[in-house]
């Protein structure tokens, strides 16, 4: 099986519980195709670049995934299917990336680029 990292942005209007409530539908899809969530990273609620589908906010969720192929097939089409989820992207990965987890860490990384 090899590896993955989804981000994934839900409407701003949507409370903390009803995205959780999708994570965990996601997670759900996931396990019944073989595939496995390891870690999920939720980023809150954050300023789009741009306008997306009216929105200039957006809950952004990272999610580390372990599965086969037809476990992400089921999973995008899962995210397209849902009006709640603005944009989405998964990639495949050699190994997940542990450095900056905290918000704290993400911070000051964007403190120091500013």
């Amino acid at each position: 099986m090899a590896n993955y990292e989804s981000v994934l942005i839900a409407r701003q209007d949507l409370g903390a519980s009803q995205v959780n409530s999708i994570v965990s539908t996601l997670s759900d899809a996931l396990k019944k195709e073989g595939g496995e969530v390891v870690k999920v990273d939720n980023w809150g609620l954050k300023n789009l670049a741009y306008r997306i589908k009216k929105n200039r906010k957006g809950h952004y969720v990272l999610l580390n995934i372990t599965a086969p192929a037809k476990a992400i097939f089921e999973y995008e089409r899962l995210m397209r299917l849902n009006e709640d989820i603005i944009r989405y992207m998964t990639i495949r990965v050699d190994e997940f990336n542990n450095e900056m987890t905290s918000d704290e860490d993400i911070a000051a990384v964007e403190e120091e680029t500013a």
